[in-house]
C-alpha cells in the first residue's frame, strides 16, 4: 500500500496533529484517567503519569514510519491541548484495509468532535493512500460510539459476537465500514 504518514490537518473547528511529548498531562488530565472514558476500551485508565508518557513516547517515535497514522484532537479554542485521540490501530497490506479508532475526554462528548475528527481522517486516508476500505467497530453496549461513525458516512455491516475483550470483559461488537467507492460516490 501506498502510505503518507501522520500529517496536520484542519477541520472548522480542530486541529489534528502529530502529538508531542508536552502533551503528557494535557491527555493524561483529559481522558487517559477517566473510568467513564475507558469503560468500553481494551485499555485500563492510566493510573500514573508514567504509563501516559511512555504511550506518548512510543507514539512520537512511530511518526518516522510513513504508515503510522495517529493525531492528536485539538479543538482551535484549546490553546493547542488535545482532548482526545485518532488513529490508525490496524493496517492490512493484503487486503489494502485500515482499522481506525479514536478516544475523546468525556467533557467534550456530544459537541461533534469526534464525527468532525474521523470525518475528516476517513477523507486524508482515502485522498492521500491507497486504502480500499476503512472500518471502525464498537462496543454495542456504547451506541454513542456508532452515531459517530454513521455521521462519518460509515454503514453498519453487522454484529461479531464475543469479538474483542475489553474493560468490562468479553463484549460482541458492532461493526461498521466505507469503501473506497462509496466514499467517492458520496464525494
Amino acid at each position: 500500500m501506498q502510505h503518507c504518514g501522520t500529517q496536520m490537518l484542519e477541520t472548522d473547528d480542530l486541529i489534528l496533529r502529530k502529538f508531542t511529548l508536552a502533551d503528557d498531562i494535557a491527555m493524561y488530565e483529559n481522558w487517559v484517567t477517566d473510568p467513564d472514558v475507558t469503560r468500553y476500551l481494551t485499555w485500563t485508565p492510566h493510573t500514573d503519569i508514567r504509563v501516559t508518557q511512555a504511550v506518548l513516547k512510543d507514539w512520537v517515535n512511530s511518526y518516522q514510519n510513513n504508515n503510522y497514522y495517529q493525531w492528536a484532537i485539538v479543538p482551535k479554542t484549546n490553546n493547542n491541548h488535545p482532548i482526545g485521540s485518532i488513529g490508525v490501530a490496524r493496517i492490512n497490506e493484503e487486503t489494502a484495509s485500515m482499522t481506525v479508532g479514536y478516544c475523546i475526554g468525556k467533557q467534550w462528548w456530544h459537541k461533534g468532535f469526534t464525527s468532525q475528527a474521523l470525518t475528516k481522517i476517513i477523507a486524508f486516508l482515502f485522498e492521500n493512500t491507497d486504502v480500499n476500505r476503512i472500518d471502525a467497530y464498537h462496543a454495542c453496549e456504547n451506541p454513542n460510539s456508532g452515531k459517530v461513525m454513521k455521521k462519518s458516512g460509515m454503514t453498519y455491516e453487522g454484529t461479531l459476537h464475543q469479538f474483542e475483550k475489553n474493560t468490562q470483559g468479553f463484549c460482541d461488537v458492532c461493526y461498521y465500514s466505507i469503501r473506497r467507492t462509496e466514499y467517492i460516490h458520496r464525494k
